[in-house]
């Protein structure tokens, strides 16, 4: 080895190639603009969702019609009838369950199956949440899409203008209902707390809580109106299946006509409802199902209306149907006293008031949707008035509302005692008034000296402090 120490300079550094990666340098903008559909503008990406949702729920209802036509086409009673007129009779369906009244036959149909409605709001909701667009250039293009499906549909199975006014009402109300709730189900969308903010900031507190409190008895009321029909159907399935066996009907028969009951299991829901309410429904001019009595008459042959209460099953245990209303309202009070303690003593009734508003529209509403004809004569008289519905809901649940609220308000009960504190104190002086004055007329010589005595003892004691 030779005599030359050790290596301290700096190591050298031994350069290699770089390699090529590809990068995209473009930022990339926010998920909540980015469009479902890449390369795609908002607004298209709206109206291919919208679009996609109206044809699957016109071939929802108009396959099952153009199968019945192939079951019965070899029938001599079909002869010349083409398989549009099925298409066509479909189509009529699913308009009506927009709002639009149909001819059936000559006849006017003006009950909404909605089942139908239902089931186009599913399919906007499940378009919008798979291929929308979470924007409201996206949610606008869609709703005037599908209104624009709708009056296409219409125009082409012979509707006369004012019914193409109406479908398209009905389609902008399910596509905003659909494609809104679909759309706020997006990754990218905003949260309903925060879409909605601008609004319930600006509310009083007695609107939001009893605005809350409404959706919440609205809920629990339908679903309290599902169960009593499924207690319906479970009691009348022997009459149902008696239906059922009498109209003879083969495989595709059956199905067709499980699918038209299907849509109109959500009217007999709120039906159901009305009865709770006490007024009851009625199918046929003449007839009337109510909690107190049931008035029957010949009805179709229909297996649904087989589900319908009997004169048999109403008595005294039915005549308390609308304390469950009363029931609801105690629990949407409770609900209501929790959100405004610690408010001012008017907040409670005020939000109560509000509950009641909010559920009597409501119930208002669904009963007139579920209430129409379905034929000449007697059948032209399907379902319940709302307004009366809607009016007894109201007064149920707000009186059960009102008893569970205000008493346990404490700013109630303080109120209450100051505004009969000042009563009862002018009360009880003009009681002490009258007294004295009836003392002073009637006393005598007697009182009279006794108030001398009064006199002469306080003169004293003024004289005895002046010395």
């Amino acid at each position: 080895m030779s005599g030359s120490g050790p290596r301290t300079g700096a190591t050298p550094v031994v350069q290699r190639p770089r390699r090529r990666v590809l990068s995209d340098d473009v930022p990339s903008r926010p998920q909540f603009f980015a469009s479902a559909i890449d390369g795609a503008p908002r607004w298209a990406t709206g109206a291919l969702a919208a679009a996609q949702a109206a044809v699957l729920s016109l071939l929802a209802i108009v396959l099952p019609a153009i199968a019945a036509f192939v079951a019965t086409s070899a029938d001599p009673t079909n002869e010349g009838v083409s398989w549009w007129r099925s298409v066509g009779v479909g189509a009529s369906v699913w308009l009506l369950g927009h709002g639009m009244p149909t001819q059936v036959g000559g006849v006017t149909v003006t009950l909404v199956p909605l089942g139908v409605t239902l089931l186009a709001v599913c399919t906007c909701y499940a378009s919008a949440r798979r291929s929308g667009t979470a924007t409201r250039t996206g949610f606008w293009a869609g709703v005037l899409a599908y209104v624009a499906f709708a009056v296409v549909v219409a125009l082409l199975v012979g509707a006369s203008p004012v019914a193409c006014l109406r479908a398209a009402v009905g389609a902008a109300v399910v596509a905003g209902a659909g494609l809104g709730l679909g759309l706020l189900r997006r990754p990218e969308a905003l949260s309903w707390r925060r879409l909605t903010r601008p609004v319930w900031t600006r509310a009083a507190v007695p609107v939001r809580v009893g605005a809350a409190a409404g959706v919440l008895v609205l809920a629990l009321l339908v679903l309290a109106a599902a169960l009593l029909t499924t207690l319906w159907v479970v009691a009348g399935r022997a009459t149902i299946g008696d239906v059922v066996r009498g109209l003879g009907l083969d495989a595709v028969g059956g199905i067709v006509l499980a699918v038209a009951e299907l849509a109109f299991v959500p009217n007999l829901v709120v039906w159901a409802l009305a009865w709770l309410a006490g007024p009851g429904f009625a199918v046929g001019a003449g007839t009337s199902f109510a909690p107190d009595g049931v008035v029957a008459a010949p009805l179709p042959a229909v297996p649904m209306l087989g589900a319908l209460p009997t004169p048999e099953a109403v008595g005294p245990a039915t005549w308390g149907a609308p304390a469950l209303l009363v029931l609801v309202g105690v629990l949407a009070g409770w609900y209501v006293h929790r959100r405004t303690t610690g408010g001012p003593w008017w907040s409670s009734a005020a939000s109560v008031g509000v509950l009641g508003g909010v559920v009597a529209a409501a119930a208002a509403v669904l009963v007139t949707l579920a209430s129409g004809g379905v034929g000449p004569g007697r059948m032209a008289h399907v379902g319940a008035q709302g307004w009366l519905v809607g009016l007894l809901v109201g007064a149920w649940v707000t009186a059960g509302a009102a008893v569970a609220a205000l008493p346990a308000d404490r700013a109630v009960r303080r109120r209450l005692v100051a505004g009969l504190r000042p009563a009862s104190v002018a009360t009880s002086d003009a009681m002490s008034d009258a007294t004295s004055n009836r003392g002073g007329a009637s006393g005598g010589p007697a009182a009279r000296s006794d108030q001398g005595r009064r006199e002469r003892s306080s003169s004293d004691t003024r004289q005895s402090s002046m010395s």
